[in-house]
Order: C-alpha cells, then structure tokens, then sequence
C-alpha cells in the first residue's frame, strides 16, 4: 500500500468531459485542502467579455460553482492569488468586488502583475484553496 496521499478530482456538473480532455481537474482535493485551477473571466460559452469588472465577477462565479462541487463555498477560501495584465489599470474594481464576493476573515491574497495570459483577452487569472472540515 502506498503512503503517498489521497487526492481526489472535483468536477463541477457540465464541465467534466471538457476538462478530461483537456487533461486537468477544476480542483484537486488533496488532505483537508481544495486545489481550484487558474479560472479566467469567461462567460458561460466560453467568450472573454472585453469588460474587466464582468471577467471578475466570472471568476468568482466559477470559483464558487468548483466550490459548490465539493460542497463547499466561498467562505471555505483560505488562500487566493490572482495574475493580473493592466493591474493598476482595475486593481481598484477588483479588490472593490472581491470585499463584496469574500467575507471576513479574508482569504490570504497576493496579486501579480503578469506579461500575459493563455487565454486571449483575458484580464486576470486567480488560484484559489479552499480548507475543508475533513478530507473529501
């Protein structure tokens, strides 16, 4: 038997064959911690709005719904690190709707200023942990 740790893949519903083929996992659950991959701002259909504040509110959107996945929610963030193009440009209206989004205590936050992204027009990236109860 091996001693390596347990770790379990998170699918949120409508985005597990798409994320297999793509060979990775919304979220890993490794121990008492939720791993949620780099989420950028696209809708829906995939489409990156040219509006950052609608990008933003995508990324927590999505976050919750891998959270919701695991049965958790936002509250259960403990960590956050978010990889920004044009950070001075819209750090303000993203921290304005993170404090809306997040309630206290806070995640631990580190924001980044970046070159670029993978995906194209996409403003922001951010990683997430989540700390569960118990191993999921």
């Amino acid at each position: 038997m091996s001693d390596a740790p347990r770790r379990r893949a998170i699918f949120p519903e409508g985005v597990a064959e798409a994320a297999r083929a793509a060979g990775m996992s919304p979220a890993i659950c490794s121990g008492t911690h939720l791993f949620l991959t780099g989420i950028t701002g696209s809708g829906p259909d995939g489409a990156m709005s040219a509006d950052p504040v609608a990008q933003f509110r995508a990324v927590f959107e999505k976050a919750a719904g891998v959270l919701d996945a695991a049965g958790l929610t936002l509250d259960a963030l403990v960590e956050m690190t978010s990889y920004h193009i044009g950070l001075r440009d819209h750090f303000e209206a993203f921290d304005t709707l993170r404090r809306e989004v997040l309630s206290e205590p806070y995640p631990a936050w580190t924001a980044v200023e970046v070159a670029g992204l993978r995906r194209p027009g996409a403003v922001v990236e951010v990683r997430f942990i989540a700390q569960t109860e118990r191993a999921l």
